[in-house]
């Protein structure tokens, strides 16, 4: 599957012996664990079907565990970092109302987007409980979910059909009620696509209309342009810094978030071949997958304070279905 790998600078970085993980999203989904020079590792089934896309987030984790989705098959699978067997051991299957298209961490529980709802699945000490504890249909339902993320006592979702919206969590972090869209929606909103968030805030991109708005207490505060670059699908935050990586503009631009602020500080701080389908950030590290022709390509980038972009490494694969891109930092697996 994989075609090779450049490496694009050498020396020993602190983050080294951290990991990068996509999957596959074929037929018969597998995990693809690669370090920061872009070797593969590990290649885990992962039990289940691919076939997801124009989606966000198909690869969540917090410090102990890892879910993947598998569109094709309706479940989500779930690993655990263990380093003394494989750096991610595959644990178990979690069936989805119906087929997955991103999952998220938080307040105890792992929140599954499917194409028709949002469900929540409690975490205690034997993993993820298979049986969901909250369940709300989408506002649309109807096959566009993009991303969910958590934003303090609320999950925040995009429907590619125009739709930005919320879902309250129960006191114990299970999904409660119904979705509802957020108010201030603009006028021109045309396909919300990825998000990132952190703690009340989100930052949703709107694709189609080239612009990224910030979300809180149910309501867009805040909406900027791209500018030159087109179509910001997916976002990812570092501190002050947030990085949106342009499908059609082949790119990832740097913003400044602050407040209600949200400033574009550079419009190409990487380019690629391909498109971008998706990008993470942690531990001093972006990755980005992108799409072209036949090909995926995971390029891994050491960031600096400035939050400038330093190709690390990039792997080719054979195949232009790959989908999810996370980064498990090495004193996770330690846990």
């Amino acid at each position: 599957m994989v075609a090779g790998a450049v490496h694009a600078r050498d020396g020993a970085q602190w983050n080294d012996g951290d990991l990068i993980v996509t999957a596959s999203n074929a037929t018969n989904n597998a995990l693809l664990v690669y370090n920061t020079h872009g070797v593969l590792i590990e290649q885990a089934k992962t039990g289940g079907t691919g076939g997801v896309s124009g989606n966000a987030g198909g690869i969540a984790q917090n410090h102990d565990l890892l879910a993947v989705v598998n569109f094709g098959s309706g479940n989500v699978s779930i690993f655990r970092k263990n380093s003394d067997i494989a750096p991610l051991q595959w644990a178990k299957l979690v069936p989805a109302i119906s087929n997955p298209v991103s999952v998220a961490f938080g307040h105890h529980h792992l929140y599954i987007l499917t194409a028709t709802h949002i469900e929540s699945h409690a975490i205690d000490r034997r993993g993820v409980d298979p049986v969901a504890d909250g369940h709300a249909q989408l506002v649309h339902a109807d096959g566009s979910a993009a991303q969910v993320g958590v934003i303090g006592g609320q999950l925040i979702i995009t429907e590619k059909s125009n739709a930005i919206e919320t879902v309250n969590l129960a006191n114990g972090g299970a999904v409660a009620g119904a979705t509802h869209l957020v108010a201030n929606i603009p006028v021109n909103v045309n396909a919300p696509f990825g998000l990132a968030t952190r703690g009340d805030n989100a930052y949703v991109t709107i694709a189609h209309a080239n612009e990224i708005g910030l979300v809180r207490n149910d309501a867009v505060l805040t909406v900027t342009g791209s500018g030159t670059q087109m179509a910001p699908c997916w976002v990812a935050l570092d501190g002050p810094y947030l990085f949106s990586a342009n499908s059609p503009s082949h790119s990832v631009s740097r913003y400044v978030v602050s407040g209600r602020s949200i400033v574009q500080e550079a419009a190409v701080i990487a380019s690629f071949n391909g498109a971008p389908t998706d990008i993470t950030y942690r531990d001093n590290l972006a990755a980005v997958i992108d799409s072209n022709g036949p090909a995926s390509h995971v390029s891994i980038f050491n960031v600096d304070d400035d939050g400038n972009f330093d190709l690390k490494s990039s792997v080719t694969l054979n195949s232009a279905a790959t989908n999810g891109i996370a980064i498990v930092k090495a004193d996770d697996l330690d846990d």
